[in-house]
C-alpha cells in the first residue's frame, strides 16, 4: 500500500505537472513492488482518469505495466527504463555526484561518456564545454554537446536502441576501442558486493570498451544502486580510479568499500 499523504501530494503535483507526478508514481511502484489505481489516486490526489493517462505514458516508457488489476514495475534489476525517464529519476542525487566528478575534468580533456544518464548531468555541471572532447554512444549526451561552439564531439557508430537513445553493438565497440581518452565516466544499474552490473549485454560491452580505453576511470553512483544485481557483470569496483557516490550512501557501506581498496569520494564532503 502507498503511505504518502494525499493532501500534500495533491498540492505538490498540482504545481509540478504531469511529468513530476508520473515520476512519483513510478518511484512508489518500484519501491513497493506494486500498487492499485486507488493507491495511486490517494498518493497523487488526482482523478483515476488522470492516473490512467499517467500509467499509459509510463507503460510507453517501459517503466510500469498493469497486470491483474495491479500496477507493477517493469524497470528493475533485470530491466532498464527509457533513458529520458531515467534522466529525471533520482536527479538530485545524480546532480550532486556529477558536480563532484566534474571537478576532475580540466580544460582540454577528452572524456568518454556512455548511455548512463549521469553523463548528461556531468556535462551540465561543467562551467565550460568549449575546450573538451567528448566521445559517446549516447544521443542524449550528444544533444548536450552539439550546441556548444568549440567543443569536439565524436559519436560512435552502431545500431540505434530507442529505449537507451544510444548506439550499441560491434560498430560502437570498435569505434570506442580505436581511441584513448583522458577520462571515462560510466554508471551501473546495480552494485552487489564488489561487482558492477547491468541487465543488457550490449550495454556492458560498450562500458567495458570505455573502461579499457581511458587513462582515468570514474564510476558515478547514487545510493539506490547498492545491493542490486542484474544479469551481466562488467567490472569490479577496484578497477576504477574514482568511485563517486552521493551523501545518502550508507556509512557502513562506504567503510566496507574503503576497507577493500575502493577509491570512494562522497559528493559534498571531503570523503
Amino acid at each position: 500500500m502507498v503511505t504518502s499523504s494525499a493532501d500534500s501530494a495533491s498540492s505538490r503535483h498540482g504545481q509540478d505537472g504531469p511529468r513530476s507526478r508520473q515520476l512519483t508514481i513510478a518511484e512508489s511502484v518500484i519501491r513497493n513492488g506494486s500498487a492499485s489505481v486507488e493507491d495511486l489516486v490517494a498518493l497523487t490526489g488526482v482523478s483515476a482518469m488522470t492516473v490512467y493517462r499517467d500509467l499509459a505514458a509510463l507503460e510507453d516508457s517501459g517503466v510500469l505495466t498493469r497486470h491483474r488489476g495491479q500496477v507493477v514495475a517493469v524497470a528493475s534489476g533485470l530491466h532498464e527504463a527509457d533513458a529520458e525517464f531515467r534522466l529525471e529519476q533520482s536527479s538530485a542525487e545524480k546532480q550532486l555526484v556529477a558536480a563532484e566528478a566534474g571537478k576532475l575534468i580540466s580544460p582540454g580533456s577528452s572524456i568518454m561518456l556512455d548511455d548512463s544518464t549521469s553523463g548528461v548531468w556531468l556535462l551540465r555541471s561543467l562551467p565550460d564545454l568549449s575546450s573538451v572532447t567528448v566521445v559517446t554512444n549516447s544521443l542524449l549526451v550528444a544533444d548536450e554537446v552539439a550546441p556548444c561552439r568549440g567543443a569536439k564531439l565524436l559519436v560512435s557508430g552502431g545500431e540505434y536502441q530507442a529505449w537507451a537513445h544510444s548506439l550499441m553493438g560491434a560498430a560502437a565497440v570498435r569505434t570506442i576501442r580505436s581511441m584513448h581518452a583522458d577520462f571515462c565516466f560510466v554508471s551501473a544499474s546495480g552494485i552487489f558486493e564488489l561487482g558492477c552490473y547491468h541487465p543488457y549485454q550490449e550495454v556492458v560491452e560498450v562500458k567495458r570498451a570505455m573502461i579499457e580505453s581511458a587513462e582515468v576511470r570514474v564510476l558515478l553512483l547514487d545510493h539506490t544502486k547498492f545491493n542490486r544485481r542484474a544479469l551481466f557483470k562488467f567490472a569490479e569496483l577496484q578497477e576504477f580510479d574514482h568511485v563517486v557516490v552521493d551523501d545518502q550512501s550508507s556509512p557502513a557501506m562506504l567503510d566496507h568499500l574503503r576497507d577493500t581498496g575502493v577509491q570512494v569520494t562522497v559528493a559534498g564532503t571531503r570523503g
